[in-house]
């Protein structure tokens, strides 16, 4: 499903933030990806989306080399991935409906079939009731479950998080990692960027760890 063979990360600034990645994740597994700050697992989630491209190195996604692919062949990878970002993005003037829209009009879905889709997606998070509220409106924790909504609205095969957990509470990030558990279970392909001690204390899956770019274990 998702195979990194020797891929480096080098910035325009001379910083190398990934070095000598070598792993392979197969189709409907669940990976979480740890290291301290400034270890290069934003940079690693990102590559997988095409939001950032390698240096050197092969990334594979479903049998295709992304690293090849053209610019306007990126929108088609997307369709099969859902973002969660670290920093949200939420959009402040639009509805939660709305937001959770947004990726169905990029995507190009004929206008019938998105209000079940919404509507579905926000369901499963629980925020079905609120639709209509602006995220202003909304606790930190249901900030993030309107981003959850976002990134499986348009049903990925591969679902990305970048530190879901961060800022919330116990109970929150409790009921945030079951969302994922259950998307897991039903085939979808995870993988969750997080230094939350506590889940990857409890965790039966896969861990990589990244110090300074280079992958540990």
């Amino acid at each position: 499903m998702i195979s990194f063979k020797n891929v480096c990360k080098r910035f325009p600034d001379g910083f190398n933030a990934l070095k000598n990645i070598d792993f392979t994740i197969e189709k409907g597994e669940m990976v979480f990806v740890t290291g301290h700050s400034g270890a290069g697992k934003s940079t690693l989630l990102k590559l997988i989306a095409a939001i950032e491209r390698s240096t050197t190195g092969s990334i594979i996604i479903s049998g295709q080399n992304i690293n090849q692919l053209k610019r306007s062949a990126v929108p088609f990878l997307r369709r099969n991935i859902g973002f969660i970002f670290q920093d949200q993005k939420v959009l402040f003037d639009r509805t939660v409906f709305d937001n959770v829209l947004l990726p169905l009009q990029i995507g190009g879905f004929e206008r019938k079939s998105t209000s079940s889709r919404i509507r579905a997606a926000l369901d499963k998070v629980g925020l079905l009731e609120k639709e209509k509220a602006f995220p202003i409106a909304l606790s930190g924790g249901e900030r993030q479950r309107l981003c959850i909504a976002r990134a499986v609205v348009h049903r990925p095969v591969i679902l990305i998080a970048d530190e879901p957990t961060g800022n919330l509470d116990m109970d929150y990030a409790r009921d945030i990692m079951s969302m994922f558990t259950s998307f897991h279970q039903v085939g979808v392909t995870v993988l969750i960027a997080t230094h939350d001690a506590t889940i990857l204390e409890n965790t039966t899956h896969r861990i990589l760890a990244l110090d300074h770019g280079k992958l540990l274990a």
